[in-house]
Parts: structure tokens; sequence; C-alpha cells
């Protein structure tokens, strides 16, 4: 009932001054803090703000509290930083919240929590955070990429945000995820929201955390509100400072653009000092290629799919692309034995492009994505996202090949025959399928993987020197631009998950790259401008701060810095090192439109996503050297194990590996598609 209160509780009017400011006047504000003594449901009391000078608040109960409460606000241009500080006269146990009336129409705004939440989070189930289970949520900081809610208003075209700007190096253990927790100890992690309160949009955020109307402690699993307590002693005072703003935009790829700008500059994340060279990262992670390896299979292959971190031994499952990678793999495993004069890596990989060669395609000609040898499993339902990323991997290779003079015909075919498939496949809209059967029939016609096919197609109007290749990719970017793009809505690239995701605005931006490096003149720069637009969505989903973990929480206690790595899904709450080629990305972007953020940012993800290296005496919690972790669970959410501060019981390094890799060998796509 008390969080019911909090989304109802009736706010006076708001008072919001000067265009392009965020002035919010003391009538606009509703602030309440609940307090509870240890065995007993706590009581929330609304507080009146009475100014006491200039700026500065005393907030006031209508009976005495055992703690004093005063706001100050300092009006920083068109921003306003307000700073609430709590002492305490006896031992309390406290949650602090406030809301600001926006003066936007609940009905009329879409919202933006960086990394967590894009407009309504429509494309999202309903047993995940969403619309379809209420217009109003509140959440814990630490499952955004950085502490903010924005709400814009595409009427007015104002987008009103809420930021938390403190030091963030506490986290307390919780004995209890749902109802009236109290916490074992300090944490750094407050909350942050919107409601729908009388059809108007209010921002809210508070100190401890809380969650409501429920919280997401799983894949697809929505759990009772949660609500933090936080001990202040007799004589302490604590201090929590937020930042408000307003800004316009014309539309919310804007919003989205504007806001990440404004947390970039305002958090400046910085590079993090690891001790890992990219060749240091490259020497221990080609361990993978050599432990991984698979040979008495139909088809050899690196073991990167559903492994379990306590051994890391070999599994029965060979991943064409998505999370096994294992020709892009094979790829970076002969290129890499190829210079370091490793023999035993180039054999291996070429063992496994043969007997891909020889024993990998289904009788249509498309790779078998997914084989489960011991089981005699093969997956009979293909994805678009697979296929083109065991196309790109092999059309690298041929490459490769190629320039060393030497020549693989049969392969050549394979891939001209399967590309000749896809231009079958390929929408009238240019969208693809998600998933489709050997007959050609549809099982998935999602668009949301489309620009995963943009990649292969571009090269091989390259290689084959094609122009058909080329029109198709022109033509999956027609589709981005139309509805994704143009519409901020970036959904279901991945193939484990229905809603908004990273990779989704990840490939876009990287496909629109693609056609830009192969035009010129206006349609270049046309391109160029869909890659920018779709990037600030990636970026959005990346950390621009570092998440406090408490003692105990593996990854605190081996000193994870969660700046640069990126959130992955709605569905999936965790962070990940899905990058591949989006520094590239970044890097041309940033020449292109002399945007320094662009290329300073790509620095804090490249090194910041060396931190986890394994190798003996820095296992980092993974049974074998090299075999970088997959599913880093950073706030209160687990895929099944664990929970935060650790990793779920099960995980692909096959792709984690293929990731890295690529991040550390640079300009790929300029060298395929630029060299004469």
């Amino acid at each position: 009932m008390r969080l019911k209160r909090l989304f109802l509780g009736v706010m006076l009017v708001a008072g919001i001054t000067g265009a392009g400011a965020a002035n919010v006047a003391p009538e606009g504000i509703f602030a309440s803090i609940s307090l509870k003594v240890p065995g007993n449901d706590a009581k929330q009391y609304s507080l009146a703000l009475q100014k006491t000078q200039d700026g500065m608040y005393s907030c006031r109960a209508s009976e005495k509290l055992p703690l004093d409460i005063t706001r100050l606000v300092v009006d920083k241009g068109d921003k306003q930083r307000i700073t609430v500080t709590l002492k305490a006269l006896e031992n309390v146990y406290f949650n602090y919240g406030e809301q600001i009336k926006t003066g936007y129409k609940h009905s009329d705004c879409q919202f933006y929590m960086p990394g967590f939440w894009y407009r309504r989070n429509l494309r999202s189930p309903k047993e995940a955070p969403s619309f379809h289970t209420s217009d109003s949520w509140l959440v814990r900081e630490d499952r955004l990429s950085t502490p903010l809610t924005a709400a814009f208003n595409p009427v007015s075209g104002k987008s009103m945000s809420i930021i938390r700007i403190d030091k963030f190096d506490k986290e307390a253990l919780a004995t209890h995820k749902e109802g009236e927790v109290i916490l074992s100890g300090e944490t750094s992690i407050g909350y942050t929201g919107f409601c729908n309160v009388d059809g108007m949009t209010v921002l809210a955020y508070g100190f401890p955390y809380k969650e409501a109307p429920k919280t997401y402690i799983r894949k697809l699993t929505l759990a009772p509100a949660v609500e933090a307590f936080q001990l202040l002693r007799k004589g302490d005072s604590i201090s929590m400072t937020w930042e408000l703003s307003e800004r316009s935009a014309a539309d919310f790829s804007e919003c989205v653009q504007r806001t990440w700008e404004y947390c970039y500059d305002t958090n400046r994340p910085k590079p993090v000092d690891t001790p890992y060279t990219v060749e240091r990262m490259k020497e221990v992670m080609s361990n993978f290629f050599v432990e991984s390896y698979v040979n008495n299979t139909l088809t050899h292959y690196y073991s990167g799919v559903e492994l379990e971190t306590a051994t890391c031994a070999n599994t029965d499952v060979a991943e064409v692309g998505f999370v096994g990678r294992t020709l892009l793999n094979a790829f970076n495993a002969l290129e890499y034995g190829k210079q370091q004069k490793r023999q035993d890596l180039v054999d291996n990989a070429n063992r496994i492009f043969d007997t891909y060669l020889q024993n990998g395609f289904s009788p249509a000609g498309f790779f078998n994505e997914v084989v489960h040898y011991s089981r005699g499993f093969k997956e009979t339902k293909h994805s678009i996202r697979r296929q083109s990323e065991g196309v790109y991997a092999i059309l690298n290779y041929l490459n490769y090949e190629r320039q060393q003079k030497r020549k693989h015909s049969e392969w050549e075919k394979r891939i001209k025959d399967m590309l000749d498939s896809f231009l079958k496949l390929q929408n009238e809209d240019g969208s693809f399928p998600r998933k489709f059967k050997d007959d050609f029939s549809i099982v998935d016609a999602s668009g949301g993987s489309t620009p995963s096919a943009t990649l292969p197609l571009v090269m091989a109007s390259k290689y084959f020197k094609d122009k058909r290749y080329l029109a198709s990719a022109k033509r999956t970017v027609g589709y981005l631009e139309k509805e994704l793009i143009s519409k901020a809505d970036y959904f279901s690239s991945t193939l484990d998950a229905n809603c908004e995701d990273k990779e989704a605005s990840l490939y876009a931006a990287t496909a629109a790259y693609y056609l830009a490096l192969v035009t010129k003149g206006e349609e270049r720069a046309h391109y160029a401008e869909l890659a920018k637009k779709a990037a600030y969505f990636a970026l959005s989903w990346y950390y621009t701060w570092d998440v406090p973990f408490a003692g105990g929480q593996m990854l605190g206690d081996i000193g994870l810095k969660t700046r640069g790595w990126g959130n992955v899904s709605v569905e999936n709450n965790h962070i990940d090192v899905f990058v591949f080629e989006f520094a590239d990305v970044l890097h041309w972007l940033s020449k292109e439109y002399n945007e320094q953020r662009f290329s300073d940012f790509a620095e804090v993800i490249s090194t910041s996503m060396r931190q986890l290296l394994p190798y003996e005496g820095h296992m980092c919690g993974i049974a074998k050297v090299g075999y970088y972790p997959e599913v880093v669970q950073h706030t209160n959410w687990d895929y099944g194990r664990n929970g935060k501060g650790y990793y779920n019981n099960i995980f692909a390094p096959g792709w984690t590996v293929a990731s890295l890799w690529e991040l550390f060998t640079p300009g790929r796509a300029e060298r395929f598609l630029l060299k004469k």
C-alpha cells in the first residue's frame, strides 16, 4: 500500500520556468521519507519544503521526525543541482524520495532510461518491464548504463531528465529481494524512474533503491516490489545529489543523442588502467583456439557454446554464428597463427574450413547453423543472422587466402549459391525474415535481424564484383532507415529475445557504415548520417559509470569497472563484451563528424573490456585460460544462477573471444572494402 501511495501521491502544481531551462519551483516537488523500525511496517511521511534562505529549504513532516532534512537547490545555467542532506537525531532506517512534475501529459510521453528503457518498451513482453504491465516504473540505478531517467514529449519537443551525481563506491548485501528490506550495510545505489500522476508525467528518484510496481529478477520473471532501508546512526549525516535538466529535441532519436552527450559529458568516463596490451590479450585468448578445438566430428569446430564456467569442458555443440562464431574464430586463429608462426593454430583452422566445406551445409545449401553431435540433432530452422555471420567469416577467409595467392573455388561457389538464396529470401521492403527453413518457408518474419545480412552482401559485391549484392545491401539499409532508424525502434536482432536490444542498433550502425565505405557523394553522406543516428542508440547501452559491488561479490572483489561495458537487452539485463566492429564505426564517425566523444569512448570500451582476462593467478572465476566470460551479472538480476557480482554457470566464450578479437584487430572492413 505504501508503494501504491507513492505512485498516486497528490502533487501540487509545478512551476517550470524558462524555455530550455529546468527550474522547478518548490510547489512542483513532492518529497517524502519512509522510516522503518525493524520488525514493523515502514511509515511514509510527506514533506513540506520551507525556504530558509535563497536556494535552501528545510523539509518538514506534519509530526516531529528523528532526523533533520535539508534541500539545497543551485541553478547551473539551464540545469538545477539538487542536494538533499539527512542528519539523524536518533538511529533511523530510511528511504528518501522525490517526484518532480514535468508538465507533460503522460499519454504523450516516451521514456528513456539508458540501457534499459526505450520509448515504452512495447517490443518487450509483459513478463519484462514494459508498458504492457504498468505505465509507471521505478528501478534501481545499477540497471542503467547511466543513472538517469528522461521523459520526452514529442508534442512540445521537450525532454526533461534527472541524473544522479554522487560518488558510487558502496554496495550492501540484502537478505531479501522483495518487500521492505533492511540493508546489511551502506550502499550508493538509489532509484530512478517515471510515474503517471493524474494523467501527468512525474520524474521520480530517491535513495536507497526501490523498484515498483515490480522488480525484474531474471529472464522474463517479474517479482513483487522492493524497497530498501539504510541505517543512519545518531549524529551521522548523508547527502545525495541529483541534476535536473530540460532540452529540446525534434524526435526520440535526437532525445537519445542529446541525452547521451549530456550523460557522457557529466560522467566523463576515462579509459580503464589495465596492464593488458592488445598483444597480451590475443596471446592469452589464443588458448581458447587450442583447448576448445574438437576434431572427432564431421565438422571440426571450437567448442564455445553451453560450457560450464566451473570446468570449461568441451560440449557437443558446433555453432556457426551468434554465440558460437566457430568460423570467425577459425579465421582469427588462421591469421594469428600465420603471424605468430604457430602451425598448430593454422592447421586446426584449415581443418575447420575444410570439414565445413564438405559437411557443413543443409540440402538447400545453407549452413548447418547448430549441430548437437552426441544427440544427433541439427537445427532445421535457419536464421539470417547466423547465416550472415558465417558468410562474413568465410569472405574474410577467402579474401585473406586470395592475398596469399591461394584460391578456393568450391568455397566461392558455395558462398555465391548461398548469397543467391539470400536474394530470394529478401522481401520487397528490403528486409530479411529472422528465421526460415530450407524450403524458404518463413518461421519468423520479423525484420530486426536484417542488418546482419548487409555486411556480407557489401563484402560479396566487392569480392565477386557483383552489383546485385550491393543493390541488395542498399535495399536492406532502405528498410533499416524506414522501419528502425527513422522510428528509433531497434528490436529483435538477438536470437534469444523479443525486445529492444543493443545488437539491433549496433548492427544497424555497422551496416550503414559498410555502405558509406563503398559509396560516394550525397549517397555516402546519407549512409554516414544513418550510421551516426543508429550509433547513438548503440552507445546508449554502454555504461558511462562504475557500478558498485558489495564485499563478497566476486566482480567487485577483483575490481571490475563497468564503464565501457554494454547492457544486452530489456530481457537480458546483464553486461557483456559485444562490440565486434563497433569501435571501428565509432573511430570512423569521429573523423567524419569531428566528434571526439566517439573515439574517446571507443578507447574506454577497448580498455575496460580487457579487465576479466583469465590467466594463471588471475582466473576471474573461469576454469580455463583465455576463455573470456560472457554473462556478467552486474545488478539484481540473474540468468538462472548466482546473481549480482557473478556469472551465470553456463556461458558461451565462442562469441566473446571473437568479439574481443575483432575489437583488437581494427580496420578490417576498410582493408577489405577499400583496398585496391
